[in-house]
């Protein structure tokens, strides 16, 4: 048997009769099973910090490299949530607290805490909100990992990451590539790239990427108000690669400016809360127009501006006995966002925010080369980050005295004695400044023994701390309601404070390789994520609070939450059959959360740590090589979830789900290809489905969002001669449905946010040289 401490040998030793059962067209695949030039190609990976085939890694990933993103249009890095099993919640816009993995998400759209699934590029935190999302251009490959990764990243990531690997520089050939794609609604896509070997020690390679979409939904409250959900960005990155005897270095910049459409909401009438507010106002608020509509005001506006650089350094030394890492990086952002977030025409709740912030982060690490049963890698990191946000929220003064008191604001003023009331031009305009001062540190050691070919055992330990002081300033509101809804107080200046979080996390793994083909391997895990502040409250004593909603400074605190933690278990298998013509991966977990940091509204929109959830899960992904003219791809999750002592944010929650967490995915991806002339046809199909979420604890079915079925479709031509032609159809059936849902509260409906593109034609032209 080939040594574990080598590459892995591949001698299948599988029989047909699974693949009978898996597969359609299981008699052709076996007849065609001796033919090993028909084998699926190993991705490698680096996630336990050196290279190695997907199959080899005690972990649940799914990997993906540039051939198949390119192939299924994925350009912008929440996409991967279509093809990800256990991944859900993309919404199209620059947030990322509705993404979940396992069915966790962040929970949090202020800047005080952390997100609960982290994004890497190239080794790099990518950031929170507003800076975090980015395009997909020119990839070597992209990685999503679930469960707690404490272990394999510079920062905590409690829940899931993402990882992207952009394109290095070879030192062998000039090459390049140029692609120009068109569709519906003045699509243009374009991308190109070119690798120039300066010498035998140094490589430059420059990439650009733009993308323009009119948009597909339609305001009803304003004529002519018809391309929301459009978008305009691009990128340009620089790559540098230098090499030495002994050590490599890649050095890179790459700015990113996005110009797009805030999310668009649609409320969701019922008989109740709705109801009640289309009494109180006094005249019929239904939205109109189709699912696709919508039919706000939005007086603060509608946008999703961002502009991020960013600088980063990976330079290896090879140390004989170890290899030397140091990765540098620093990120500069501007981010500008509003929306109509009540998703109706009479003005009850306007969002807006400013952010801009600098992040700067540095990890060094010390990965083993020695051969022999032990290995091992460890590391220390650092990270420091300045925020500054200022955020807005606005409605209509009448509409607010109408929601909650029922009457208009001049016939309150008149009922309770406070005068005449003055409207005023603003209207009810609450606004606050944070800002944040972060930083913290980490160090972790990882040590795997190998206790014969077959079997080895892993443990490893991580340290983390995390430092941050915050500041809130809840402004004075000119309307004569005084703050009245988002913060019911306002303060003298800043109200500050600083904490720190630690905690020590531990993960044990153990793998079994009963072949060369299979491996079985279990885990425990700890994970963490640090506390933070809340955005939007502070925490008073309403005796403390003076006329008008004025709160002293010696009399205010701010919303502090502390740490969530998580134990999850895991046992998976991987494996390939049949001369690597089928692939599987397969995994069961179990997780329990203490502490989850939860937001709900009470004078504020406020963040506390509740109760426990609990979680089982299973997910897969399966790959084969049918015949010499078809492959397929197939990746599905089952989730079960349910939490338990968070009675004080949602009455009656206890047994339920979380929200935006659905119980079963699949997607997958059908391909037929064949030689034509002097080129390969290829027409493929893809989809993805899922089940019903809720949204919010309550499990409300009347606000819940109903699952759905996407499906797309693409037939290429590549020549030989290194040029492409791609058309496409996606969402075939124009399937309609949200990204999610929220839950009626108090007066405020509930509502659908996030509407699907519609069918979309468009076709592609690409030219490849030098490769």
């Amino acid at each position: 048997m080939t040594s574990v401490y080598r590459t892995r040998a591949h001698a299948i030793k599988a029989g047909a009769s699974f693949a009978a059962i898996l597969l359609s067209g299981g008699a052709t695949f076996a007849q065609d099973a001796s033919d090993s030039s028909l084998a699926i190609e190993e991705v490698v990976v680096t996630a336990q910090k050196r290279a190695q085939s997907t199959q080899d890694v005690p972990v649940s990933i799914t990997a993906f490299d540039a051939n198949f993103t390119k192939r299924v249009n994925i350009d912008d890095v929440k996409d991967l949530v279509k093809f990800a099993p256990g991944f859900a919640g993309d919404s199209k816009d620059s947030f990322i607290d509705y993404i979940n993995i396992r069915g966790i998400s962040t929970n949090d759209f202020g800047v005080g805490g952390d997100p609960s699934v982290g994004f890497f590029k190239n080794g790099l935190y990518q950031g929170r909100n507003g800076v975090v999302v980015t395009s997909m251009f020119d990839m070597e490959r992209a990685e999503v990992l679930r469960g707690p990764q404490g272990f394999l990243f510079g920062r905590n990531a409690i829940s899931g990451a993402v990882s992207l690997y952009t394109a290095k520089p070879n030192f062998d050939s000039a090459s390049g590539y140029v692609e120009v794609g068109l569709g519906e609604r003045g699509i243009l896509e374009t991308e190109a790239w070119t690798n120039i070997p300066m010498n035998d020690n140094f490589a430059l390679r420059l990439a650009a990427y733009h993308s323009e979409e009119d948009g597909y939904s339609d305001n009803a409250a304003e004529i002519g108000d018809d391309n929301l959900v459009a978008h305009d960005k691009s990128a340009f990155r620089a790559t540098a690669g230098l090499r030495g005897e002994s050590w490599d270095a890649t050095l890179m910049f790459e700015y990113e400016n996005r110009d797009q459409s805030g999310s668009i909401y649609r409320a969701i009438e019922d008989d109740e809360v709705f109801a009640a507010l289309e009494e109180n106002i006094g005249r019929d608020i239904s939205p109109r127009g189709s699912i696709r509509d919508v039919d706000n005001d939005a007086k603060l506006g509608n946008y999703d501006n961002g502009e991020i650089i960013s600088l980063s350094a990976e330079i290896n030394f090879d140390l004989g006995f170890a290899t030397l890492t140091s990765l540098t990086g620093y990120k500069d952002h501007d981010y500008s966002y509003a929306e109509d977030f009540d998703g109706l025409n009479i003005g009850f709740n306007d969002y807006a925010q400013d952010q801009s912030g600098d992040y700067f982060e540095q990890e060094l690490r010390l990965v083993s080369q020695a051969d022999g049963p032990l290995s091992w890698y460890g590391g220390v990191s650092y990270y420091k980050e300045n925020i500054d946000a200022f955020f807005r929220q606005r409605g209509d003064e009448d509409v607010m005295c109408a929601a909650y008191y029922y009457y208009s604001c001049s016939e309150v003023f008149a009922y309770y004695g406070w005068g005449e009331f003055t409207a005023s031009p603003d209207g009810l305009l609450e606004a606050n400044e944070v800002y944040g001062k972060y930083h913290g540190w980490g160090a972790y050691v990882d040590l795997t023994y190998a206790v014969s070919d077959k079997l080895e055992f892993g443990a490893g330990m991580r340290y983390s701390k995390d430092t941050k002081e915050f500041g809130n300033y809840i402004l004075p509101v000119t309307s004569e309601l005084g703050p009245f809804w988002a913060f019911g107080v306002y303060t003298e200046g800043f109200v500050e404070g600083k904490h720190s979080w630690d905690a020590f996390t531990p993960r044990f793994v153990a793998r079994y390789r009963p072949n060369d083909d299979w491996m079985i391997y279990a885990s425990a895990t700890r994970g963490f994520k640090a506390g933070g502040f809340g955005s939007f409250a502070v925490e008073a004593d309403d005796d403390d609070v003076g006329d008008g909603g004025l709160l002293a400074l010696a009399d205010a605190t701010l919303n502090q939450f502390e740490p969530e933690t998580v134990w999850s278990y895991e046992v998976g298998v991987k494996g390939d059959m049949l001369n690597r013509r089928i692939r599987m991966d397969v995994s069961a977990y179990h997780y329990q959360y203490k502490d989850l940091q939860l937001n709900y509204f009470d004078k504020g929109t406020r963040i506390t740590n509740v109760g426990k959830v609990k979680s089982w899960g299973l997910e897969g992904t399966v790959q084969a090589i049918v015949n010499k003219n078809i492959d397929v791809f197939f990746a599905g999750s089952w989730n079960e979830n349910e939490i338990s002592g968070a009675e004080s944010v949602e009455e009656g929650s206890t047994g339920n789900r979380l929200p935006g967490s659905p119980k079963f995915t699949l997607s997958g991806l059908a391909s037929y290809h064949v030689e034509v002339g002097n080129g390969e046809m290829n027409a493929s199909v893809d989809f993805r489905t899922q089940t019903k979420t809720y949204g919010g604890l309550g499990n409300i079915e009347a606000f819940a969002n109903d699952g759905w079925s996407d499906v797309s479709a693409r037939l290429s031509y590549e020549s030989f001669n290194n040029w492409k032609v791609t058309a496409y159809i996606e969402n075939i059936f124009n399937a309609a449905y949200f990204d999610g849902t929220s839950e009626a509260g108090g007066a405020f409906p509930a509502h659908g946010f996030g509407i699907s593109r519609p069918t979309t034609v468009g076709v592609k032209l690409s030219y490849r040289f030098g490769e």
